[in-house]
């Protein structure tokens, strides 16, 4: 699989609680910042720890241990988020999966993604705005459709 992918290469900073909704976020490196943070406030960020937010009400996506909240409508996926984008990579959202599992052709899309993962082809770092890969998300999607 790419490096993105590998769990080797992930963030080790320890979880942080969103100020703004009180979920618990993963750490993000200031690589997907760089290119999820649209021009030109991506000019503008302070060289740090922060945590991406996912929860989708949640008008935060980005902050820091100094705060430095950067709003989700700053984003360059900022529609994909809306869109409730599955991968970023391949503009797989999730209600097109979760169609394709209730009409038991959904292995071929995953297929896909798995395949062009493991060849490289996915930049999950930089076009996802938690800078991790999506693939526990497709399994995650199969349990819950069951």
């Amino acid at each position: 699989m790419s490096e993105c992918c590998n769990p080797a290469t992930s963030i080790t900073s320890k979880q942080q609680f969103c100020p703004e909704c009180h979920f618990i976020c993963k750490p993000v490196s200031m690589t997907t910042l760089y290119h999820q943070v649209r021009f030109p406030e991506n000019q503008t960020l302070l060289t740090n720890s922060y945590y991406y937010c996912s929860t989708k009400t949640c008008p935060i996506a980005y902050f820091s241990n100094r705060g430095n909240p950067i709003p989700k409508s700053h984003l360059s996926s900022y529609h994909a988020i809306q869109n409730e984008a599955l991968c970023y990579c391949f503009d797989i959202t999730t209600i097109k999966y979760v169609s394709a599992l209730k009409a038991q052709c959904a292995e071929p899309i995953k297929n896909f993604v798995i395949q062009r993962t493991k060849t490289g082809e996915c930049a999950c770092e930089i076009k996802n705005p938690s800078g991790q890969c999506c693939l526990a998300h497709f399994k995650r999607l199969e349990i819950e459709c069951r």
